[in-house]
């Protein structure tokens, strides 16, 4: 068998379970695109359209698109990351970038070819309907359900059932404003509390039978205004998760504000009603959903077991010693799976962007080393190999090395979050993304990943107040703004600290305004106060959690000590006296803040 056959082979030998994609809504499209640049279409309408499939507003110009392909559940398999790569090549700029959403989005697309790259993904049964406006964005898991050694059941299953029965569902096509569901594994490893509804799975013993159900999260979520979910109550069965589902989202319907865009989220819905009466209220609706909707009206469960297969290999060396920084790689980019001899390991990006050569050579790794043959795309930029066999390890750390994806850190704040910024976004003020892979080869240089007292914490960035980033929940935390000395104007940031969303999720609290070319001696500054006073068994995250919530008794008490130490790093310079504090991370220019209109919410 030649090798070209035998890679044929392996691709062929694990397929998408589930076909999202319709072509005909590529064809639509097209025609669409066509009737608005004859003017026959208005604007407006043309927006509401373009966005429900997928297709989001690029920076300052309404000729170009970015495609935001939707991967329920995080699964990806070979034949999807090879069309996804053929595509960028194609159609966009040769690279895409992974959201915090478990989405790839293709960005600076030209409008016409929209269609094309729809058409596209029809081929691998993917698509992007409904990845934006408002409606049920793409349905997330953990990377880890199946594999979590803490969870009771794999929560996949009903994850991608959740999103096949929304998907283009009438029920949801014109919401107040998007809707996201989390799927999860245990409490370390979902953001259950940061969205509209999260699900952690449970089980518990009814008359000496085991019965699954879930912790059901509802009313959190991350924007100009957070707030932290509700446990509906203690448990509720599996049975039950459709109707709960289906009666949030009729009650939304119904009451979500319509006309404050601000304001129209769910959770400010919860809020302004408070949640005892909003809890009464969805318990309610789900007995009349219960009562009224047909015997056919349930998720399609499949718990069909995955194949787990030892992949054949085109090539297999062996007897070769692990190359340099394997250790530290091994240290900081594979969890030990519940299941015994495999690991799953995480492959951390700059920003979130692959090349389109690299997502070809994902393809190849995924079917080289993962013996269920797919990858689970991260809540934080990443993708995750799963069932690899221990002993192949450092084989495929230095395949990751050949193609420039064996950087260390995936699981510690080495791996910064950066929304694309200004160099896409409409609402961004700052350029967020290029901020994020600065700070990433700063402490990677330092060698903060080797570090386990900074392990468990976190750096997210936004180029806005509006979250894309995820920084209300990070140990420290960024959203830029523009900051100003007399006429001269420069990139700053809010800077949070103590956010985290396992178990104990709660908001960062609002620090001081770091200027863009002060953020990382800020950080630095963060982290060499804590070695100054931390306790011998602390991390940066238990020492910023106490002192945010005052109960720390070293000379650092409070968040207003920590602000005090840091004041004199964030005065700005002149501008004859430092040219390049006033130029953003990524631009030769003058610093501005303009914007366009943005569509998070359209």
């Amino acid at each position: 068998m030649t090798i070209s056959n035998l890679k044929q082979s392996r691709s062929d030998s694990v397929k998408p379970k589930i076909n999202w994609s319709r072509l005909e809504e590529a064809d639509n499209f097209a025609k669409t695109v066509k009737l608005f640049r004859q003017g026959k279409y208005d604007a407006d309408s043309f927006r509401r359209f373009r966005l429900q499939h997928g297709a989001y507003g690029t920076r300052m110009t309404g000729d170009y698109a970015m495609v935001r392909i939707k991967i329920p559940a995080g699964e990806i398999y070979p034949n999807q990351l090879e069309k996804i790569s053929q595509l960028s090549e194609q159609f966009s700029i040769g690279s895409a970038h992974f959201s915090t959403r478990e989405n790839i989005q293709l960005h600076w697309v030209v409008l016409e070819d929209v269609s094309e790259i729809f058409r596209g993904l029809t081929e691998v049964g993917l698509t992007s309907r409904e990845a934006c406006g408002n409606t049920i964005r793409n349905v997330m898991c953990s990377p880890l359900s199946g594999v979590c050694p803490d969870e009771k059941f794999d929560s996949t299953p009903y994850a991608l059932a959740t999103a096949r029965f929304f998907l283009r569902n009438p029920m949801v096509q014109n919401l107040p404003r998007k809707f996201k569901f989390n799927f999860t594994c245990c409490e370390k490893h979902g953001m259950v509390r940061m969205v509209d509804v999260g699900l952690i799975p449970q089980i518990r013993e009814v008359d000496g039978t085991s019965q699954r159900g879930f912790k059901v999260f509802l009313g959190g979520g991350l924007g100009n205004k957070s707030f932290v979910g509700y446990q509906l109550e203690e448990f509720t069965p599996e049975e039950d998760l459709v109707y709960t589902s289906m009666a949030v989202l009729r009650i939304f319907d119904r009451l979500g504000d319509r006309k404050n865009m601000a304001r129209n989220r769910m959770r400010y819905l919860v809020n302004d009603m408070g949640w005892e009466k909003f809890q009464n209220l969805v318990l309610k609706e789900r007995a009349i959903v219960r009562a009224t909707q047909s015997v056919i009206t349930k998720l399609e469960v499949d718990h069909t077991p995955n194949e787990i297969k030892r992949p054949i290999r085109i090539s297999d060396e062996s007897g070769e010693s692990a190359p340099e920084g394997y250790a530290r790689w091994l240290k900081t980019n594979t969890v030990k799976q519940k299941q015994s001899g495999y690991s799953s390991i995480f492959i951390t990006l700059e920003a979130g962007d692959i090349t389109a050569n690299q997502l070809n050579a994902l393809a190849d790794l995924i079917r080289d080393f993962s013996a269920e043959g797919k990858g689970r795309f991260g809540f934080v930029q990443n993708v995750a190999l799963r069932y690899v066999y221990d002993d192949d390890l450092p084989r495929l750390y230095s395949k990751l090395l050949e193609v420039g994806l064996a950087k260390s850190g995936a699981l510690t704040m080495t791996a910064p979050i950066g929304c694309s910024g200004t160099t896409s976004c409409n609402l961004a003020l700052t350029n967020s993304h290029r901020l994020s892979k600065e700070i990433q080869r700063k402490l990677l240089e330092l060698k903060f990943d080797e570090d386990d007292d900074l392990c468990d914490s976190s750096i997210k960035i936004s180029g806005c107040p509006n979250s894309c980033g995820q920084h209300g929940i990070a140990t420290i935390g960024f959203f830029g703004g523009g900051g100003r000395l007399g006429k001269d104007m420069y990139a700053n940031y809010q800077m949070s600290l103590g956010g985290r969303s396992d178990g104990d999720t709660m908001l960062g609290q609002t620090c001081l305004r770091v200027p863009a070319k002060r953020v990382i001696p800020v950080i630095l500054k963060i982290i060499e106060l804590f070695k100054q006073n931390k306790k011998s068994n602390d991390t940066l995250q238990s020492w910023i959690h106490r002192v945010v919530n005052n109960n720390e008794d070293s000379e650092i008490k409070s968040i207003s000590d920590i602000k005090k130490v840091l004041e004199p790093l964030v005065v700005p310079p002149t501008k004859e006296a430092d040219p390049d504090f006033y130029l953003d991370y990524g631009n030769d220019t003058s610093y501005h803040t303009k914007t366009g209109k943005g569509e998070c919410a359209a």
